[in-house]
C-alpha cells in the first residue's frame, strides 16, 4: 500500500484521482471509482441545474460509502453559469471535498471553509499553485501541458512543471496531465507529488458512461492522436485529433478567429452527443497524451489495483536493484 500526505489529508486508500470531466464525472464512473479507494469527482458543470447536482450527489451516495467530491470549473463558457447556486448546492449537500478549477476559487473559499469542505485547486503554473496556497487551499492539482482539456498558455509539460510546482509549496499536490498507469505515479512521486490525477485513462474502463466506440478510439490512439484547439484566442484545449477538432484548427489558422467562429463546432451539447452516440468524429471531445498508454478497458477496480500493484513492484524490486551495493571493506 503507497500512503503519502494525500491520502492521509483526504481519507483514501490510493493516491489516485479522477478529477472532473465534463459528460463524463457522473454517479456511475465517480462511485466505482471510490469503490477502489481511489477518489472521485462528480462533474458539478455536467448536470444542467444546481437542483439536479443536489440529486447527482444523493445517487452517488447510494453507490458507495466511500469519500467523494464535487468539480466546480470556472471557465468562459457560451451561456451564462449560476456558479453561485451550484456552489451553495454543494455545501448544502453535504460533500467534504472540492476541486475548483479554471478561475480564481477565492470568492467560494469562505463558504466551503465554513461548511468543513476540503478545497483542491487545479492548477496550470507555479505562480498559480502558490496562489491557492497562500488562499487557504489544502491541496493543489497541477496540470501538465500533456492534459487533456485547459493546459493554460505557458506549455510547461510535468516533468519540468510538477518538480517546480513541489518547490515551490508546501501543501499536497496531485499530478495531472499524462498519467495512466503505474510508472508515472511512481515518476510523480519521485518529482515530489502526492500521487496522480487520471482523466483520459479513467475514460477507457468499463464504467465510463460513454460510448463503446469512442473507448476503443482511446485503445487504438497513439500518443500523437490528440490536438491543441483555441490556441489563437488563449484559451488552449488539448482535444482527440478528429474531423472536428482539424476544422477548428483551419478556421484558427485563417486569421483573426473568434468564438462564434467555431461556436457550432465546438458546443457542448455536440460534443456530449458523440461521447453518449459513439461517433468520435461527430465533435470535440477532451483528451490527453496518455491515449497512446491506453491499451485496454479494464473496469475501475482493476485499473486501480493494477496500477498499485505495478507501482509496488517497481518501488520494491526494480528501483531497489539499481541501488549499487556499498563496498565492502576488508
Amino acid at each position: 500500500m503507497i500512503k503519502t500526505r494525500f491520502t492521509e489529508d483526504f481519507g483514501i486508500e490510493h493516491p489516485i484521482v479522477l478529477g472532473g470531466m465534463q459528460g463524463v464525472g457522473i454517479a456511475e464512473l465517480v462511485s466505482a471509482v471510490a469503490n477502489t479507494g481511489a477518489l472521485g469527482f462528480l462533474t458539478a458543470l455536467t448536470q444542467p441545474t444546481p437542483e439536479a447536482l443536489t440529486q447527482e450527489v444523493a445517487r452517488t451516495r447510494g453507490m458507495t460509502d466511500k469519500p467523494f467530491g464535487v468539480n466546480l470549473t470556472m471557465l468562459p463558457t457560451l451561456k451564462q453559469v449560476p456558479y453561485d447556486e451550484y456552489a451553495q448546492a454543494i455545501v448544502e449537500s453535504g460533500v467534504k471535498i472540492v476541486e475548483t478549477a479554471g478561475n480564481n476559487p477565492q470568492p467560494f473559499l469562505p463558504a466551503f471553509t465554513a461548511a468543513g469542505i476540503k478545497v483542491i485547486h487545479k492548477c496550470t503554473s507555479v505562480r498559480h499553485a502558490v496562489k491557492a496556497e497562500a488562499l487557504g487551499c489544502a491541496a493543489i492539482s497541477i496540470d501538465g501541458f500533456e492534459c487533456a482539456g485547459h493546459p493554460g498558455e505557458d506549455d510547461i509539460p510535468g516533468l519540468i512543471l510538477v518538480p517546480c510546482a513541489a518547490d515551490a509549496i508546501s501543501i499536497p499536490m496531485i499530478a495531472s496531465g499524462g498519467f495512466g498507469d503505474a510508472r508515472g505515479l511512481v515518476a510523480a512521486l519521485a518529482l515530489g507529488a502526492d500521487g496522480i490525477n487520471m482523466g483520459t485513462r479513467f475514460m477507457a474502463t468499463r464504467e465510463a458512461p460513454i460510448h463503446d466506440n469512442i473507448k476503443q478510439r482511446l485503445v487504438e490512439a497513439t500518443e500523437r492522436d490528440t490536438a491543441l484547439i483555441f490556441r489563437t484566442m488563449r484559451n488552449t484545449a488539448r482535444v482527440f485529433k478528429n474531423e472536428v477538432a482539424a476544422e477548428v484548427r483551419a478556421i484558427e489558422a485563417a486569421g483573426n478567429a473568434t468564438i462564434d467562429d467555431v461556436k457550432h463546432l465546438v458546443e457542448g451539447e455536440r460534443g456530449r452527443k458523440a461521447l453518449e452516440e459513439g461517433d468520435s468524429e461527430g465533435g470535440v471531445w477532451s483528451a490527453g497524451m496518455v491515449a497512446g498508454l491506453i491499451h485496454d478497458i479494464p473496469t475501475c477496480q482493476e485499473l486501480v489495483d493494477r496500477i498499485i500493484r505495478e507501482a509496488e513492484a517497481l518501488i520494491d524490486e526494480r528501483l531497489a536493484r539499481m541501488r549499487s551495493a556499498p563496498p565492502v571493506l576488508s
